[in-house]
């Protein structure tokens, strides 16, 4: 019998790499918080302190999460493979 899959896999496209990169070039006193944002995600991603919620209109089909109240990461939640791919990183006017 085959164990059930505990948490999510995050998927790093090489776009989201460059990007994740940049925004911690910029913001380097939001390592751990973003370091800690990942890990909840691929624990638990519904976890109330992420804010996980479905965007609207051109971003359809995305969520977001919060690193803290200014920053966030949108992201591909696909829940029947158990795969998170996180797609941009930054303040709200940026990936948005």
């Amino acid at each position: 019998m085959q164990q059930p899959m505990l948490g999510y896999a995050l998927v790093f496209t090489e776009q989201y790499a460059r990007r994740a990169a940049q925004f911690l070039k910029r913001h380097p006193d939001l390592r751990q918080h973003y370091l800690k944002t990942l890990q909840l995600l691929e624990a638990n991603p519904t976890h109330p302190s992420l804010r996980l919620h479905a965007l609207q209109g051109k971003h359809q089909g995305l969520h977001s999460v919060s690193i803290n109240l200014s920053y966030r990461i949108t992201l591909e939640l696909l829940i029947q493979d158990h795969q998170i791919i996180p797609v941009n990183v930054g303040d709200h006017d940026a990936v948005y």
